[in-house]
């Protein structure tokens, strides 16, 4: 998953730049205010680094960073599962506008900053020029030393937080007794009451129809007994007048052959009408006036709306009141429990405390391996007989990280103490260790691109040679690139590429060349010696390259 391609459109005081790049080792060098870093800011840009219109070339509307990477096998269900094409090559676009808006894209789909985050540390890793900085920095050592180990905090912070809230329930609550308690016996009252009731679900409406046919029985027989004698009862009822037109179109269809159908319409309405008075004759025998159970209905809707009177409350939502006060009340019951609350954190620290000592039990490990593989480093770096350990200290209280806190130490010299780093190391001596460390640790993560930014600075000599050929080393397994002032480092590369700024009508302009040949010799002598080339440098820079 190297980087294949980067494009820059009017990008600080980049106006165009297309730019192809391969595997192995490449530098950048070129004149102090050229814009050595512009490159790596827009490529940081790219995969998801906040954006500021201070970027945008003046004058311009808008800037915009392209970055193609090779096909990106590891990031394949990444990409599918977030909707991106999985293509050949993986391209990252992104654009600011003078506005301060800020677009991206996936391989031509529309994207976030936060998925560029997110496939920032699969595919390029950045060492600063002051990544020294971070080794006084104790979230940094752990973090870096948990890398080495290949060690996932994630399920140790799971376990703090849950053992955190199961502190501040239990706390809670006990502050809570009192009012608990009060707030208890007012919900089991008020469940009594409406327990006596006992409200079922659709008793409400059952109760409401059953009242209303029984307080108008009598309206109701009435009614039947009407429909009755209109039907089949009076002396002009309707059976006997869909029977009179029956005959009267029965006798007439052997001449009117439509007539047929018609009688077969009044014979159906004679049936209906058979079926209607059987049912009410049946209605009628059921419908009793039944006074007593109509008093008892009285009484329980008398019930049901007394008390949604005193809980303010429509008749038909008692129920549902009822089974919300009881899940309330197991609630308070679960929180009045201290037994179980206390037993509930001692669960949850000791849960804590088994993840915390399986990471300690890891870093243990690592410590020592890293140590030695960051002494070696410096062997090389102009530390010889220097020696680096990594300390770890019991903390006094647990925390979210861990049991113990890391720290580095280091003596610059055969026969010194080991202290920490801040207090004991020079400048240089910093950036040494820290390009020790970006080597030793450079293996550890999935990025396929390295990226120096001057991490070289405060070295020289045959230090800075031996750095040179470290990151060449480094580029047969990876890309590396390497943003550097120092002739040693650039000689070693497999590529090179000068920035070089430019006026041109009242503007200043960067621009990235590849070099080869009498090109590259010029630039090492310049990094040599300066702008006046002289046949001296000339000839130590070609020695340089032949070397």
């Amino acid at each position: 998953m190297s980087l294949k391609s980067i494009s820059l459109r009017d990008f600080v005081i980049v106006k165009e730049l297309d730019l192809d790049l391969s595997d192995g080792f490449t530098v950048l060098t070129g004149e102090t205010g050229a814009g050595k870093s512009i490159l790596i800011d827009a490529l940081q840009l790219a995969l998801g680094a906040r954006a500021d219109v201070s970027v945008i070339r003046e004058g311009a509307q808008r800037c915009e960073i392209s970055a193609e990477f090779d096909r990106p096998a590891a990031l394949m269900p990444w990409l599918e599962q977030a909707g991106f094409e999985a293509a050949d090559s993986l391209l990252l676009r992104r654009t600011i506008d003078a506005q301060g808006k800020s677009r991206a894209w996936i391989n031509g789909s529309a994207a976030t900053a936060t998925q560029l985050k997110d496939i920032a540390d699969r595919l390029v890793d950045i060492h600063g020029q002051h990544a020294w900085q971070s080794l006084t920095r104790p979230d940094a050592v752990r973090g870096l030393l948990d890398s080495y180990a290949q060690l996932s905090t994630e399920a140790l912070s799971l376990r703090w937080q849950q053992w955190r809230l199961a502190q501040k329930t239990l706390a809670e609550a006990r502050a809570a007794q009192d009012s608990l308690q009060r707030e208890r016996e007012r919900l089991a009252w008020q469940i009594g009451e409406l327990g006596k009731l006992a409200p079922g679900a659709d008793e409400w409406a059952e109760l409401n129809a059953q009242h209303g046919r029984l307080s108008n029985a009598q309206a109701l027989r009435d009614a039947v007994q009407s429909a009755v004698e209109a039907l089949q009862e009076a002396d002009d009822n309707a059976a006997a007048l869909v029977s009179r037109a029956l005959h009267a179109l029965q006798n007439q269809e052997h001449i009117e052959r439509e007539f047929k159908g018609l009688t077969e319409v009044l014979n159906g309405a004679l049936a209906q009408i058979e079926d209607v008075v059987h049912s009410l004759h049946g209605y009628a025998r059921h419908a009793e006036l039944e006074p007593q159970r109509l008093a008892e209905l009285d009484e329980r809707l008398s019930l049901w709306v007394g008390l949604a009177r005193r809980y303010k409350r429509p008749p038909a939502e008692l129920p549902e009141l009822l089974a919300s006060w009881q899940v309330e009340l197991h609630k308070l019951d679960e929180a009045a429990d201290l037994a179980q609350l206390e037993k509930n954190e001692h669960q949850a620290e000791a849960a804590y405390l088994q993840e915390a000592r399986l990471v300690s039990k890891s870093r243990g490990r690592a410590a020592p391996q890293l140590a030695k593989a960051i002494t070696l480093a410096m062997q090389g770096l102009g530390m010889q007989g220097g020696k680096f350990e990594v300390a770890l200290t019991p903390l006094e209280q647990p925390a979210q990280h861990g049991l113990e806190q890391a720290e580095f130490l280091v003596a610059g010299h055969s026969g010194s103490t080991p202290r920490p780093v801040g207090k004991v190391a020079s400048g240089g001596e910093l950036s040494r260790i820290a390009l020790a460390i970006a080597v030793t640790t450079s293996q550890l993560g999935q990025a396929q691109t390295l990226i120096f930014d001057e991490v070289d600075s405060g070295v020289g000599g045959a230090v800075a040679e031996t750095v040179g050929r470290l990151m060449k080393q480094l580029g047969k397994d990876r890309q590396v690139l390497a943003v550097t002032h120092l002739p040693q480092v650039a000689a070693c590369a497999d590529q090179h590429l000068v920035v070089a700024k430019r006026s041109e009508k009242n503007a200043t302009f960067s621009s990235v060349d590849h070099v080869n040949g009498e090109q590259r010799v010029a630039e090492i002598a310049r990094m040599l010696g300066g702008e006046r080339l002289s046949g001296t440098t000339l000839a130590h820079a070609k020695e340089m390259l032949e070397r």
